[in-house]
């Protein structure tokens, strides 16, 4: 099974590019947003080491319903690096095993491919898993204005350390394998994907072929390796 990494900086269009895939080519998602939210839910060790460590940072923390106010949460951590290593450290742990637990239901079901949405596939290693890693950008300029459009809560100066959380778009293109530039109409951007597609879509012999055991151990075994011995980038391709 093709494992596709996709991610992309805030507001550049991931989500929209993996409804495409979605909707038209009916590839399964791993959405690592929803993964990150069930993780959270009251009752979960994630949820209590959440608690533990910024009730006494963050006064509106909790809901009046016992769940994390999420929005108090960005705000505060996004201005607090060293605190925003914590919570990655509390809930990454997590979110990867669901993910790859997720990852291995599609893969018994017969599936050819899957898609990992994650918004931090590099940072948190999990692009080491993947055959091919796509990343959504665009303009800073553009991005900023989408951020802001999104949730007008966000001041200018909170909407730009959202933005400085997260991996440059210049190395965030440096590594990935293919890049989806998401500066013109969603026409384009779909356009942009069906050229992608024809380029990384499994043939019928292949994907059969990926569930006989010894063929798909060394499929693997050939992926993982090639990302370690050639290193990133090993090409950077631009869909146009």
């Amino acid at each position: 099974m093709l494992i596709i990494g996709l991610t992309g900086g805030i507001a550049c269009g991931k989500s929209t590019v993996s409804r495409r895939f979605k909707d038209k080519y009916k590839i399964p998602i791993v959405d690592a947003d929803k993964i990150s939210r069930d993780v959270v839910e009251p009752g979960t060790k994630v949820y209590q080491g959440i608690v533990n460590h910024f009730k006494g940072k963050i006064s509106e923390l909790l809901m009046d319903d016992g769940h994390l106010n999420r929005q108090m949460l960005g705000k505060y951590v996004f201005s607090h690096p060293e605190d925003l290593k914590v919570l990655n450290d509390l809930t990454h742990p997590a979110i990867r095993y669901a993910m790859l637990r997720e990852v291995l239901g599609y893969y018994i079901r017969g599936y050819s491919m899957c898609v990992l949405d994650v918004p931090l596939l590099f940072e948190g290693g999990l692009d080491s898993f993947c055959g091919v890693t796509i990343s959504v950008v665009c303009e800073n300029e553009t991005q900023l204005e989408r951020l802001q459009v999104r949730d007008i809560t966000l001041s200018i100066e909170d909407a730009r350390n959202r933005i400085k959380s997260q991996m440059p778009m210049e190395q965030r293109v440096e590594v990935s394998d293919y890049v989806l530039e998401n500066d013109k109409s969603v026409v384009y951007l779909y356009q942009e994907i069906d050229t992608l597609m024809k380029k990384i879509k499994p043939t019928a012999l292949r994907a059969m072929l990926e569930y006989f055991p010894p063929f798909g151990v060394v499929s693997a075994s050939a992926i993982v390796a090639a990302k370690y011995i050639h290193g990133k980038p090993r090409y950077i391709k631009k869909i146009s």
